[in-house]
């Protein structure tokens, strides 16, 4: 995310910044059923194996978008990037759904919460060390290689390579090959409808802003979205083997704990996308330095998801721990919110922190609730379908805030230059460029820039607010499933078949909602 801003000024296209995002979110999120569905009819060693080929494949072609000149259908740039984006999200949507289903396959749901929030914590880290490291590549890594230029943020995708070929080679070697069932088959034309569906969407928010939301393309793309969704869902009731089964929802706390996934998912994803563009353009730091103030956040992160998940592990209740998340969050972002251009950098540091603290339940416990109450043959689809709906919230989010963002600053520019037409990623190309080969950029304008970019900041966390305030009434809804855990000598097997509320779960009976005070 901290290489985005200098990726969109090489290969031009500030109104296709929120599509490099989001046509990753769009494959692996359709991807996110049909990966957990074939996990557990395959296995979960031979998907996840295939999805991270997929993801170096997808990673490579990243790392060598706008070298292959004008490609029909696709063109050139910006689109490349975002094409081969979408094809490391089918194999990316394999990584995320595994990995949870994993943890469901080997441990009881009252220690799930231990190793989902060391999952959560390990996600954190990653997400601190991979946007220091693509800020620095961004600002540091450009190259000449054999008389050929490689520009520094390309090492933030080629750096993909050698880090999956090593996790590659642990899974074949030492992972169990687990969630194999054998038979069944995929719901193929529910994956065909939902696809379309959810591309329609995703267009119609992102075209929306550009075209007019009234528009007859705009409005076709959502009654296309509603007709194919609609189709979806008669398909599911319809099938034997669903990919997204609707008899989940029937389960109060797989629903609710869903939909606040969902939710805070929309906050999330809409907001920390924006963040280096925020950071750059709005305060004048540097990709490397955004990277670095963006620690905090995940220092937070880190810290709530392992104590939150230790906390569970050790009393069995999570809904006090749930409730925190979106009140912390909701201070983080309204302080986020008064930020201005004269900030210090010290001002996004303890805000940062505030809203990762916040973060962290959402990272590690929700799938935790939607595992244990469904039935114990679902676990894979369960998993797969809260990180579906979870995705889908983020790339909404995305899109959502995306028009946001450009809706204020065309609003904001067109108050300063009336009656001018002002194309906005020139102007962020300049910003991005000034000081570069002798380029300058008057201090009014430069100011200017700073001053749009933060105001149009301050409308996205707005927005957050709203959403997060909307996922705290959601999370009231959740309710305390007992969580039991393994038993004096207890195998993983047994010890899973005898982790539901009220008792063993026959594979055919979701855990039932119980006061566990």
């Amino acid at each position: 995310s901290t290489a985005m801003p200098t990726i969109i000024k090489e290969l031009n296209g500030l109104d296709l910044y929120a599509w490099v995002t989001t046509s990753y979110l769009l494959t692996s999120t359709v991807m996110v059923p049909i990966w957990g569905k074939l996990g557990d009819l395959y296995g979960r060693k031979l998907i996840l194996i295939i999805g991270i080929v997929i993801f170096v494949a997808g990673s490579w072609l990243c790392g060598l978008a706008g070298e292959f000149g004008d490609m029909p259908l696709v063109g050139n740039g910006l689109m490349q990037l975002i094409v081969f984006r979408g094809i490391q999200g089918i194999g990316g949507g394999a990584l995320f759904t595994t990995a949870f289903a994993t943890i469901a396959d080997l441990f009881p749901p009252r220690e799930r919460g231990r190793y989902a929030g060391l999952f959560g914590a390990v996600f954190g880290l990653a997400s601190v060390v991979g946007p220091i490291v693509g800020g620095y590549f961004t600002d540091h890594g450009s190259v000449d290689i054999g008389g050929m230029y490689v520009a520094g943020w390309r090492w933030c995708f080629y750096i993909n390579l050698p880090t999956s070929i090593i996790a590659l080679a642990m899974i074949t070697l030492k992972m169990p090959n687990l969630g194999h069932t054998g038979g069944g088959k995929i719901d193929w034309f529910g994956a065909i409808f939902v696809v379309l569906s959810i591309g329609a969407l995703m267009l119609a928010l992102t075209w929306g802003n550009e075209k007019g939301w009234t528009s007859p393309t705009v409005l076709a793309l959502f009654a296309f979205a509603l007709v194919t969704g609609v189709i979806f869902l008669m398909i599911e009731r319809a099938v034997k083997e669903p990919i997204l089964p609707l008899e989940l929802f029937k389960i109060s706390a797989f629903t609710t704990t869903t939909i606040a996934s969902f939710v805070i998912s929309m906050a999330f994803m809409g907001t920390i996308v924006y963040l280096p563009l925020f950071l750059q353009l709005g305060l004048g730091i540097q990709a490397t330095n955004s990277g670095i103030l963006l620690l905090p956040l995940m220092a937070g992160l880190i810290l709530s998801a392992t104590l939150s998940g230790r906390y569970v592990t050790r009393t069995g209740k999570y809904k006090g721990v749930m409730l925190a998340g979106p009140v912390f969050q909701f201070v983080g972002i309204y302080l986020m919110s008064q930020l201005t251009t004269e900030s210090a950098q010290w001002d996004v540091v303890w805000r940062l922190f505030i809203v990762g603290v916040g973060l962290g339940p959402s990272q590690s416990l929700f799938n935790m609730v939607s595992q244990s109450a469904a039935p114990l043959r679902q676990i894979g689809v369960a998993t797969s379908t809260s990180m579906f709906l979870r995705q889908c919230g983020g790339m909404i989010g995305v899109s959502i805030f995306g028009a946001m963002l450009m809706s204020k600053m065309a609003e904001t520019i067109s108050k300063q230059f009336p009656g001018v037409k002002v194309d906005i990623g020139e102007m962020q190309k300049m910003a991005m460029t000034a000081g570069e080969s002798g380029q300058t950029m008057s201090p009014l304008l430069e100011g200017f820039i700073s001053k749009t970019i933060t105001e149009a900041m301050s409308y996205i966390f707005t927005g957050s607010l709203i959403i997060v305030a909307i996922a705290f009434v959601c999370v009231l809804f959740v309710p305390q499933i007992q969580l039991r855990g393994r038993g004096p000598g207890q195998n993983l097997e047994k010890a899973a078949e005898s982790a539901s509320p009220e008792g063993p779960v026959t594979p055919d009976e979701p855990a039932r909602a119980v006061r566990a005070d």
